[in-house]
């Protein structure tokens, strides 16, 4: 009986000697963890019970700023302030962190001095990039199949890309999402929609992350034209024609090359051929000239003065007739002259050889 009235006493004199020593409060909610974007704010909350003396907030175990009961908030830099509340007996500390960067991203802790399970937290600082879709009005034709492509640069951690289809979620089987990583930390991810259209519609690209309230979007329009159709056939028409124009200048082309080959070689060979006969004609030529040479050394000379028998007594019988009787005495010059109208005749050239028997010569030139 004794001894229990002295353990008795004994926890009274603890309990009315540790809150002096600073060892009754405790950590009663400590902080929670926070994502944001970088370049906002994020708060922190540590909440402790009666009789605390000191806190002490630290930031990937480097402190970072102290409050205390007896003098508040000890700041040492504009980035990490507090605000103070009170609330009955528990007493709240808020951590604030100013203009966020992606190296805060870590472990947030709320230290009162003695061991505690629920004083830290973790702070997640994200970074949302850009998006864009390279055209912004694409014109479409009849069942044509095209991609459309949606880039996101420069976001932390890479986001999560969908499309949306005249305000209709896109199946994921219709498009496809590669990730690589980027500069300084971040990352990009590239998306390609592949479709079909059948009709004008509007396509959003969707990028979205933990810390974007909504996510951010990217929008095409997709124009459907129809007289894609009779403008296609229009330019298969053209292109055939042109094909078929094409081949037949080839064709004429290769047919007038041959023509001009055959031509001129027709030409060479009656060249040669020509040639060959004028050399085969002079050589003919100047064998018959050296053949009558011949001939004539061996039957002699001909003979100019050669006259056929016919003609010669044709043409000599009624001169010799018509002729005047030959008179004795010459007239002088003083006597007067009497110019008989009878026709001189031409004297002829007796033939120093004799009229018959006949002969005929014939000449044949080749």
């Amino acid at each position: 009986m004794e001894s229990f009235q002295k353990s008795i006493l004994l926890a009274l004199l603890l309990s009315a000697w540790l809150p002096g020593l600073g060892f009754c409060y405790s950590i009663t909610k400590g902080p929670e963890n926070a994502t944001v974007l970088a370049g906002s704010e994020a708060w922190f909350n540590c909440t402790v019970s009666a009789g605390w003396k000191v806190i002490i907030w630290l930031s990937k175990g480097s402190p970072v700023l102290t409050v205390t009961s007896s003098q508040g908030s000890l700041e040492t830099t504009e980035r990490f302030t507090s605000r103070n509340y009170t609330s009955g007996d528990q007493f709240t500390s808020e951590l604030i962190i100013h203009n966020t960067q992606l190296s805060d991203s870590g472990r947030v802790e709320c230290s009162i001095q003695q061991p505690s399970d629920n004083n830290f937290a973790f702070l997640s600082v994200q970074v949302n990039g850009s998006l864009l879709i390279k055209n912004s009005t694409l014109t479409v034709k009849e069942n044509q199949t095209i991609e459309i492509v949606c880039e996101a640069l420069g976001w932390a951690p890479a986001p999560d890309i969908a499309w949306m289809r005249n305000d209709s979620l896109v199946d994921k089987s219709s498009y496809g999402t590669q990730q690589s990583p980027g500069s300084q930390g971040l990352h990009n991810a590239l998306s390609t929609l592949t479709l079909t259209p059948r009709d004008t519609e509007v396509l959003t690209c969707l990028a979205d992350i933990e810390a974007l309230p909504s996510p951010q979007n990217a929008t095409v329009t997709l124009i459907f034209d129809n007289s894609a159709t009779e403008n296609d056939y229009s330019e298969d028409s053209s292109s055939t024609w042109v094909v078929v124009l094409a081949v037949v200048l080839s064709f004429l082309g290769i047919v007038l090359l041959i023509v001009v080959i055959v031509v001129a070689v027709r030409c060479c060979l009656k060249r040669r051929g020509s040639t060959y006969q004028n050399e085969i004609r002079k050589v003919s030529a100047e064998k018959k000239k050296d053949g009558d040479l011949e001939n004539n050394q061996r039957s002699g000379s001909e003979n100019l003065g050669y006259i056929p028998e016919e003609l010669w007594n044709t043409e000599q019988s009624p001169r010799l007739a018509s002729l005047p009787p030959m008179s004795s005495k010459f007239a002088g010059p003083e006597d007067n002259l009497h110019i008989s109208s009878v026709p001189k005749v031409r004297p002829q050239r007796r033939p120093d050889y004799l009229m018959s028997p006949k002969k005929i010569r014939n000449v044949t030139l080749v």
